[in-house]
């Protein structure tokens, strides 16, 4: 019986194997607007995110919620410390690489979903995969519309944004967050601009991403409700994380 090859130590500043190590992870994160008065957005967040959490982020106005998902999603950088995605730093790559692993890792769902009205359903739910390139047109339609009937939308992936409800405009932003099939799902204020009925179609698909498919989704929400659906809670008071509780 052949023995097995010592396994080395790793040094303390390696990166932990796959299975360990956090999707995400922000060390020591400040983010300082630089203005005729400064303004701290964040101050001093670390942070380790996993795969298949379910994340609410919640505070009062101005705490930085948005600030902090802005940071998590590379669409903006921090004034001070480093967030690596998937044990990977950003804090060097230049605006070319951030774009592609924004491209590749990250799905975004906005308050406003966002869509562009001269494109159909499909169209825009295609736009991510254009950008990065990976898949022949036929593969781009053929995923697109696989995803959008996956939400509920029969019937609707020829129709332009206009011609859709609140509800269904944002489960086609939704279709375009997992166009590229990312292992994270951003959400700011998903829900913010909907109805009752509508709003929890939209937690109900966001929660069926981690249940069913393993996905990291993390959401700003106001709403007590969705938040109590989340399974980890991080609260932010004037840009600091005064609690991160998991249920």
């Amino acid at each position: 019986m052949t023995s097995a090859a010592p396994t080395e130590a790793l040094s303390p500043d390696a990166a932990p194997p796959p299975s360990t190590r956090p999707l995400i992870e922000l060390r020591d994160v400040t983010r300082i607007l630089s203005g005729v008065v400064d303004t701290t957005l964040v101050r001093d967040i670390d942070l380790c995110i996993d795969r298949g959490e379910f994340v609410a982020v919640t505070g009062p106005s101005g705490s930085g919620k948005s600030s902090l998902l802005y940071l998590l999603g590379l669409l903006d950088l921090p004034t001070s410390g480093d967030v690596l995605i998937d044990g990977r730093s950003t804090t060097d790559m230049d605006e070319a690489e951030r774009a592609r692993t924004r491209l590749a890792m990250l799905g975004f769902v906005f308050q406003f979903h966002f869509l562009l009205p001269e494109f159909t359903a499909l169209g825009n739910v295609m736009i991510p995969m254009r950008k990065l390139g990976r898949l022949p047109e036929r593969q781009m339609r053929q995923r697109a519309t696989e995803i959008l009937l996956s939400l509920g939308l029969d019937g609707q992936v020829d129709k332009r944004p206009e011609q859709l409800s609140g509800g269904q405009r944002q489960r086609v932003a939704i279709a375009r967050a997992l166009a590229n099939d990312p292992p994270v799902i951003l959400a700011d204020e998903p829900t913010g601009s909907l109805d009752s009925k509508s709003s929890t179609q939209v937690f109900d698909i966001l929660q069926s991403l981690v249940d069913t498919q393993g996905r990291t989704v993390i959401t700003v929400t106001h709403d007590p409700v969705a938040a109590a659906r989340c399974r980890r809670r991080i609260h932010l008071v004037d840009g600091r994380m005064v609690s991160d509780e998991k249920v």
